[in-house]
């Protein structure tokens, strides 16, 4: 039981691609570009590249506009 939960988490952690062009309601071309010019850091595993959930929430953070007044 201990063990599941922890990969678990270890799968939360880190997001594909894919998933993250879902979060940001963005295509294919655009979320590689966000991750090739750095915007959004992320970790390459042979030719997969993985994103931290936690990364992401900051990029969208940084990214929010201020409400108009």
């Amino acid at each position: 039981m201990e063990t599941s939960n922890l990969q678990r988490e270890q799968t939360e952690y880190l997001m594909s691609t894919e998933e993250l062009a879902k979060v940001l309601g963005l295509g294919r071309t655009r979320t590689y570009e966000l991750l090739s010019n750095g915007t959004i850091p992320c970790v390459r595993i042979g030719r997969l590249r993985k994103v931290r959930r936690t990364d992401v929430d900051k990029f969208i953070e940084s990214h929010l506009e201020p409400v108009g007044e």
